[in-house]
């Protein structure tokens, strides 16, 4: 039984948000939590175990800047990867990538 690997998803789409974890989720290992804002997203971080966070587009710099340095800080192993579309492929890609790299 592999255990299930938690992903954040940051999103300004309500639309898009809710197709990446829906894309997120249909692999059976992957459990995909989606919030729009940042409060939210610091929030939800704290409480849950996540290996990998997606910041989806719309993110204003400033913001993905304070993200990834309170994501680092709380867990200095965190992978974070910038999701911007292209796609189901593309996606699963990026988090396999991103999943293995943070093994090594």
């Amino acid at each position: 039984m592999m255990e299930t690997i938690n992903i954040l998803y940051i999103g300004r789409h309500l639309e898009i948000l809710a197709t990446v974890v829906r894309l997120i989720n249909a692999n059976e290992n992957w459990n995909g939590v989606g919030v729009m804002n940042d409060e939210e997203a610091k929030d939800i971080f704290l409480k849950k175990d996540f290996s990998l966070v997606l910041l989806g587009s719309g993110i204003q710099e400033e913001s993905e800047t304070n993200l990834c340095a309170f994501f680092n800080k709380q867990n200095p192993n965190i992978s974070i990867v910038q999701h911007y579309g292209g796609g189901s492929g593309l996606l699963k890609s990026e988090i396999l990538l991103a999943l293995e790299n943070n093994k090594n």
